[in-house]
């Protein structure tokens, strides 16, 4: 079974696409995500006291947290590729391995990335970890997931029920580290640090969105 993947589109707030029920009993889902409005979105196991509540209610920023690990990401709905991929128990794709099942969707996208002229590479180990990556989640890089010239461009994200994974997918098509970080509480010597750091942790990926999405489509097995 290969090729055999409809796509939805959608576009609404953050909290209403991470609270979205799991998959049950379905077949082969790519939804295409545009939030109307700039989200900072937590990871399940970061402290609420990581954000600058302040900074976020005077950016008019929604504050959401979703059910899958991981640090924070900035969702800005003209600069990030959001796609939700759904995969049912017993798909050819399908593995129990948690950390394997990433693997052919990081190839997915480093196969679309490739064919707009990026030289992506796939992430065949494990979690690597640096000093930002508990805060901010494109400063780490996990299993599958895609980088250029060393750098993150795309992250990956999964959560599963016995019925199916929902694998969640992003992409920046411009990379500032200064948004995100004004959004969580640091102090401005870390915050200039970080700033350094994740300058260079992460690549942005030349849109325009609909062209990485057709990439993407088009390059899934």
């Amino acid at each position: 079974m290969t090729g055999d993947w409809p796509v939805e589109r959608a576009s609404g707030g953050a909290a209403q696409f991470h609270a979205r029920a799991l998959p049950s009993g379905g077949g082969r889902l790519v939804r295409v995500l545009t939030t109307e409005r700039t989200a900072l979105v937590l990871g399940s196991t970061q402290r609420d006291d990581v954000v600058d509540h302040e900074a976020v209610r005077a950016a008019g920023v929604e504050l959401v947290r979703r059910r899958s690990g991981g640090g924070a990401v900035l969702v800005e709905p003209a600069t990030t590729v959001w796609i939700d991929v759904d995969l049912p128990v017993g798909d050819p794709l399908w593995t129990d391995d948690v950390g394997r099942s990433f693997t052919w969707l990081g190839r997915a996208w480093a196969d679309a990335l490739g064919s707009l002229g990026l030289d992506a590479e796939v992430n065949p180990g494990g979690m690597c970890t640096t000093p930002w990556s508990r805060l901010v989640c494109f400063a780490g890089l996990g299993p599958g997931e895609v980088t250029v010239g060393g750098a993150k461009a795309v992250g990956l994200a999964q959560r599963r029920t016995r019925d199916g994974a929902r694998f969640q997918t992003a992409v920046h098509l411009a990379w500032d580290p200064a948004p995100i970080l004004g959004l969580l509480a640091l102090e401005p010597a870390e915050r200039a640090r970080a700033e350094a750091d994740l300058a260079r942790a992460v690549v942005a990926v030349p849109g325009p969105a609909g062209a990485v999405t057709t990439a993407f489509v088009a390059a899934l097995p």
